[in-house]
């Protein structure tokens, strides 16, 4: 399955519906996630490999990306996420641009000042490296810190590096002191929340994919799937996961649905019918030009996605 594509900085970028993250310090995980049906792989130097290991995790990963094929290329995004900026291993994590990866994921976000100064530091290492200038994105993890709160606002013209925003839960909950980040009926609590909506907002006011975090429990399906398609539906294109059994349930709840398609081709044809209209009834429902722009966005998706015939 192709991916899909939307305006993202000055040129077009793949939608990323499922990224998987993959212990970069682990041969058999890695080995394993090329056969993955995710959008993109995220080879992980951060969270998942001990400080110990963390100069093999580098070594391991580098050579992953010299070594994979090019049909791997071609279905699926190889992503790294490196430290953070704030840390003395984000530069030495940033050996992995002579591997030429599709983007950084850049964790613990304070600003989009964060993005500037690693779009500065892909510029100067792609040169050195001989990648080709710009090629590789950014996708910052926008609120794992208190302030980062307070500025996500502030991320439209950071650049065409930049492909979108991420959110996560757990380092602001041990940012914040908290014990837990969601209630005993499994909803995250309120701080969470507005950081989930702030993300979502901020993307949009950015012009770019907004991804929603993990879930954790890889164990229970049908709460992923209520959990991705809720997230669809409040405007999320994509989600991170953290284990390959994730994947299917969330490719699903970020591809239009043959009923979705169906519909949206009638809003289309209605309007298109009636050009002098900006409001028009169909089915008992009056819609307007909101409806056309979604209608249009759930079609375009959907068509370069599985091409013309609509969603599978």
């Amino acid at each position: 399955m192709t991916q899909g594509t939307v305006s993202g900085g000055m040129d077009k970028v793949a939608v990323l519906r499922s990224m998987l993250f993959v212990p970069g310090d682990s041969e058999r995980k890695l080995a394993k996630a090329s056969s993955s049906p995710a959008d993109a792989l995220i080879l992980d130097l951060e969270d998942s490999v001990a400080p110990s290991r963390t100069h093999i995790a580098r070594a391991m990963v580098l050579e992953y990306l010299k070594s994979r094929p090019l049909q791997q290329r071609k279905r699926q995004q190889i992503w790294v996420r490196i430290n953070a900026l704030t840390s003395p291993a984000a530069l030495q994590d940033l050996a992995v641009v002579a591997g030429s990866p599709d983007g950084i994921v850049l964790p613990k976000v304070r600003s989009s000042q964060d993005v500037t100064c690693l779009a500065h530091y892909l510029d100067a290492l792609e040169l050195r490296e001989g990648v080709a200038t710009g090629s590789i994105r950014i996708l910052p993890v926008a609120t794992e810190t208190p302030q980062s709160l307070f500025t996500l606002g502030g991320y439209e013209g950071c650049g065409p590096r930049l492909i979108g925003l991420t959110w996560g839960a757990e380092d602001l909950a041990a940012a914040l002191g908290a014990s837990t980040n969601r209630r005993p009926d499994g909803e995250y609590d309120t701080v969470y929340q507005l950081a989930r909506a702030l993300c979502l907002v901020g993307a949009a006011a950015a012009h770019v994919q907004p991804i929603d975090t993990i879930f954790a429990d890889f164990g229970d399906p049908a709460a992923l799937a209520i959990e991705a398609n809720a997230a669809r539906q409040a405007g999320f294109t994509g989600k991170l996961a953290v284990h390959p059994n994730q994947i299917d349930v969330i490719n699903q709840a970020f591809t239009p649905s043959d009923e979705e398609v169906a519909w949206s081709r009638r809003v289309v044809d209605v309007f298109a019918s009636n050009p002098d209209l900006g409001t028009i009834g169909l089915d008992g429902k009056m819609l307007d030009m909101p409806h056309l722009k979604r209608a249009q966005q759930i079609l375009g998706l959907a068509a370069s996605l599985h091409g013309i015939g609509g969603a599978s």
